[in-house]
């Protein structure tokens, strides 16, 4: 996320809404970089991890009411991961019940939903090299396809665009694809997406998909010099 990195979680704490109440850590100034996400044994957080995390404070701004500022300096710690039937178990059991919230009234900004369909493309642009992961979904009556050619909203998770950079001819070009295509390539059965909306734009905060979570789960190797 521009010269930094933005993640989130869910805690152990009830929440009525969205299961587990959602926390995303952040600094006192500036962004949130690599280094501060990298445990003293040198691994990076990864999606999945359960992670013990030094939150200070909580910093609400309306819809970001899940900022906590975070003690970076004490490194997080792994504690153990979800993986398996466990990990299905908690996708499954922790969809948002009112994902409108995040997506309508914007009055949260994070939240896991079942998308009943979802569509995409990954494009590398071979004379910028730049990348770019885009997933539009319908749920419900509502669909949500973003604003721009070959568009949908913009993918920020680092797994999936590893995946889309392993799927794009080296060349450059796109990469269209439905649930189909998904499941046909990578026996992917059930797709979710935890959404999130961005800081403030020219007065308004978009939708963006921060995390696609397959089951079964697809692999990609993350390449942190080449986001």
């Amino acid at each position: 996320m521009q010269a930094g990195i933005c993640l989130a979680g869910m805690t152990r704490e009830p929440d009525p809404v969205t299961g587990l109440r959602w926390v995303r850590p952040v600094r006192e100034y500036g962004h949130v970089l690599l280094g501060d996400i990298t445990t003293p044994e040198g691994a990076v957080l990864r999606a999945y991890d359960v992670v013990e995390f030094s939150l200070t404070r909580h910093r609400p701004a309306p819809p970001h009411i899940e900022d906590w500022i975070a003690d970076f300096r004490q490194r997080p710690r792994i504690a153990r991961r979800l993986e398996d039937e466990r990990l299905i178990k908690f996708l499954r059991k922790h969809l948002d019940r009112a994902p409108e919230d995040v997506l309508q009234r914007q009055e949260l900004s994070s939240c896991l939903l079942k998308p009943d369909w979802v569509k995409g493309a990954f494009r590398l642009d071979d004379y910028t090299a730049s990348f770019d992961a885009r997933l539009s979904f319908g749920l419900g009556p509502r669909q949500y396809r973003g604003s721009i050619p070959k568009g949908g909203l913009a993918v920020t998770d680092l797994r999936w665009r590893a995946l889309g950079r392993s799927w794009v001819p080296p060349e450059g070009g796109w990469v269209d694809f439905d649930q189909g295509d998904l499941e046909a390539r990578f026996d992917i059965q059930e797709i979710y997406l935890a959404v999130g909306l961005t800081r403030s734009h020219e007065g308004s905060y978009w939708p963006i998909v921060v995390g696609v979570h397959t089951v079964p789960d697809y692999q990609a190797v993350v390449d942190y010099d080449n986001l």
